[in-house]
């Protein structure tokens, strides 16, 4: 073989070798790197959350005692529901004079728009004491205000009137025995009363909206009144069968002082 020919053959043969090393490669490429990995489905998007259902309807404070208080005449009779509703339950139902033959109203509380009906939560004149229930707004007159908010004390035999935070009247009194204690919680003076023939109530009264626990048989329900006493050397103490009493004096300040309507707080 001539060198020529000999170089050609030698480096023809170069050329396969690297060829066949070249496929050697890839082969082994393939083989490391096994079957094909199967496609994951993808991922279905999330559903659409639905809505959240609509908050109930904040009511809005229509009373802070000693600082503003709202209250209303009861324009027609009406019943007191235990929710802004008029399929919830009847708690009660109020009527447009009191036992005493005056002009009824409730303390409003705060007022609500269920519906497209405004309701208003009053406190309400009936046994437990403490209740309140819901009446439709059309059923009570136009807001009255006031400023004012009575304190009484049933172990320090006290009576403190508050104006816009402010203390404005004090004075002791006499209120129930142990056997006819006087109601405890949140109150409002319904009526003021005058003209009695028995001395034992002094020149005039307020009627509230707490009622004995005890004497329920009494008349109208057993009310508890605010009143003057013709036996003012018993007070202060507990004198009386409920009531807050008050020397004659001291009442007829207290009367140039709190008007109707008034929130009431015994402790």
């Amino acid at each position: 073989m001539t060198p020529g020919a000999h170089a050609f053959a030698t480096g023809r043969g170069g050329v396969i070798a690297a060829l066949a090393a070249l496929a050697l490669i890839a082969a082994a490429a393939l083989a490391g790197a096994g079957p094909a990995r199967a496609q994951q489905p993808a991922v279905p998007p999330q559903e659409a959350a639905a809505p959240p259902e609509a908050a109930a309807p904040q009511p809005f404070v229509l009373s802070r005692p000693g600082k503003l208080s709202r209250w209303a005449f009861v324009r027609r009779r009406t019943a007191a529901r235990s929710r802004p509703s008029a399929s919830a339950r009847r708690v009660t139902s109020l009527t447009t004079r009191t036992p005493e033959g005056t002009d009824n109203l409730v303390l409003a509380l705060e007022r609500v728009e269920v519906g497209g009906r405004l309701w208003v939560r009053v406190r309400l004149p009936i046994l437990p004491n403490n209740s309140t229930g819901w009446v439709r707004r059309k059923d009570l007159g136009v807001y009255q205000s006031v400023s004012t908010r009575l304190v009484i004390d049933t172990k320090r035999f006290t009576a403190r009137l508050v104006r816009r935070g402010r203390t404005v009247f004090r004075a002791r009194v006499g209120v129930g025995e142990g056997r006819w204690p006087t109601p405890k919680g949140e109150f409002f003076v319904r009526n003021r009363l005058s003209g009695f023939r028995d001395p034992i109530y002094g020149p005039l009264a307020f009627g509230t909206s707490a009622r004995s626990a005890v004497l329920t048989d009494w008349p109208a329900g057993g009310f508890v009144g605010i009143h003057g006493t013709n036996q003012p050397g018993i007070l202060p103490g507990r004198v009386s069968h409920g009531c807050i009493r008050l020397r004659n004096q001291d009442i007829r300040r207290l009367d140039r002082r709190m008007p109707v309507g008034t929130p009431i707080t015994i402790r």
